[in-house]
């Protein structure tokens, strides 16, 4: 007869994502501290690969190499997931996806959810607001590297001055972002990438569309925007917006559409019965 995981193949990206969230549930309660330095570590890690996701356009200029640039742009910064990744630090958005299985299978509560999340979002912040105090204090933001800052959070203030299109606009990219994300988490955790290399080309794959498409990511635009607040002021409202705007989008993109969406497609209490059930698994 057909083994289960013949039809339920991601029962072992399930089982992984599960065994992850209880490690992050334990450790956002008891050791909170080290919890939010690990989120601190993936938020400093984004301000990092921001900076030299600009000082990567700049080396191309605007010119007839510009396109190549933002190109090269995207794929240097999917190497943020990577080391995120491999450094074991917590990022907010994979955690999305992590904490959207937990809550499908009852492993966790949405109050104990929500502070693994919260915690999860402040060491973020924080991390990112380390690299803004250390660009503002150095000539890391100066010249073409300013530039490409300010140009990338006006564009992304922008669609909060254009009505609902702009509103729409911006939601719908930040959904799609975080599907992307996930969709590379997914691939790490469902067992069938043993390489570590190939894992790494799976995040940076998934990260490059979102950062050469212009998806909208609400830890990279929380740490983006910390960055240009140092550098030359922010409007502090707009950011506050989009940053509300994209946090609900990536829920549904990360939590909704791929923790949720697989945790249901696996599982066999639901789709089978318990008779059916054993005769699959023997």
């Amino acid at each position: 007869m057909s083994d289960s995981r013949d039809l339920f193949p991601g029962k072992h990206f399930v089982s992984t994502v599960l065994d992850s969230l209880e490690k992050k549930s334990s450790m956002s309660g008891d050791l909170a501290r080290v919890y939010l330095m690990r989120a601190g570590m993936a938020g400093a890690i984004i301000g990092l690969m921001y900076i030299t996701e600009f000082a990567t356009f700049a080396a191309f200029g605007h010119g007839e190499l510009s396109g190549i640039g933002h190109m090269v742009g995207a794929a240097v910064f999917g190497f943020a997931l990577v080391f995120i990744y491999f450094s074991k630090s917590e990022l907010l958005t994979s955690n999305m996806m992590i904490v959207s299985v937990g809550r499908y299978y009852r492993a966790i509560t949405a109050l104990r959810g929500l502070r693994l999340l919260g915690l999860c979002y402040l060491g973020n912040f924080l991390g990112g607001l380390v690299v803004a105090l250390v660009v503002w204090g150095s000539s890391l933001g100066a010249g073409e590297v300013g530039g490409y800052i300010t140009d990338t959070v006006d564009t992304k203030l922008a669609y909060l001055t254009e009505g609902a299109a702009g509103w729409s606009d911006l939601f719908m990219r930040a959904i799609l972002c975080n599907l992307m994300i996930n969709l590379g988490m997914l691939m790490v955790y469902n067992g069938m990438i043993q390489n570590d290399l190939m894992k790494a080309v799976a995040m940076i794959s998934t990260v490059f569309v979102f950062a050469f498409v212009g998806f909208e990511h609400s830890v990279a635009n929380t740490v983006l925007f910390t960055i240009a607040a140092f550098e030359g002021g922010l409007d502090w409202g707009l950011a506050a917006l989009n940053l509300i705007i994209v946090l609900i989008g990536n829920l549904i993109g990360g939590g909704l559409l791929i923790g949720w969406y697989y945790a249901y497609a696996n599982d066999d209490r639901r789709h089978l019965s318990k008779r059916a059930r054993g005769v699959v698994e023997d």
